[in-house]
């Protein structure tokens, strides 16, 4: 899955509303600043505090 770089330009960290980092190899988003994941699931990302796992 490739993530429209359009679509990581809007997304932010729903926590800090940092930028975020893709990781294809991972299929997630990253917030460097909160060190939390967030994963894509079905190519959809899951931008959900409670569905973040820490680094």
């Amino acid at each position: 899955m490739s993530l429209s770089p359009q679509l990581l330009e809007i997304l932010v960290c729903p926590k800090c509303k940092g930028t975020l980092e893709y990781h294809e190899a991972e299929s997630s988003l990253v917030c460097p600043a909160c060190k939390l994941r967030y994963p894509i699931r079905d190519d959809i990302p899951i931008m959900l505090l409670d569905e973040a796992t820490p680094l």
